[in-house]
């Protein structure tokens, strides 16, 4: 009885396995097969945003992959394709963003920033240096003077013990 439970249960686990699509796909030739690769790998999916094309498995996925086919089928450039693509879902569905004034921030902004930071360390450490090498007391002239004139009478006072 327990033998008949244990397969009932591993059948009943497999069939979400046994309903996955598998995509194939009939290609001219290998070039047409690594351009629809690279495609696939260049494309971001829409529903899963950190996965490309080529790896998720959500429907939206499986109907871009069977689009990018079509396409290549009809002999359409890369260009012609991820422009496509751009025109449909926006700018997100590309993993590398053109170089355009909508994504100089994009692109330049992490640069920016580590200069800046590098910038702003500089002068931290100016500040600090200046400080050390100006006497690094911090007290006015008044208190400097009275500094001073302790200073100067104290080695009486161990002279005279």
């Amino acid at each position: 009885m327990k033998r008949w439970l244990a397969v009932a249960i591993l059948g009943l686990s497999l069939i979400g396995v046994t309903q996955a699509a598998i995509d194939t796909y009939e290609f001219a030739d290998e070039a047409e097969r690594t351009r629809f690769r690279q495609l696939t790998q260049e494309l971001r999916c829409p529903k899963c945003q950190n996965q490309d094309i080529a790896d998720s498995n959500a429907p939206i996925a499986t109907d871009l992959r069977r689009e990018i086919f079509r396409m290549l089928g009809e002999g359409q450039s890369n260009e012609q394709i991820v422009e496509f693509m751009v025109d449909r879902y926006g700018e997100f569905v590309r993993y590398k963003p053109a170089l355009n004034a909508r994504t100089l921030l994009l692109w330049y902004g992490p640069a920016g920033l580590l200069v800046g930071g590098f910038v702003l360390l500089g002068v931290i450490v100016l500040r600090h240096r200046s400080k050390k090498t100006s006497g690094g007391s911090g007290l006015s002239t008044d208190e400097q003077q009275r500094l001073d004139a302790l200073l100067k009478q104290a080695p009486l006072d161990k002279k005279e013990q």
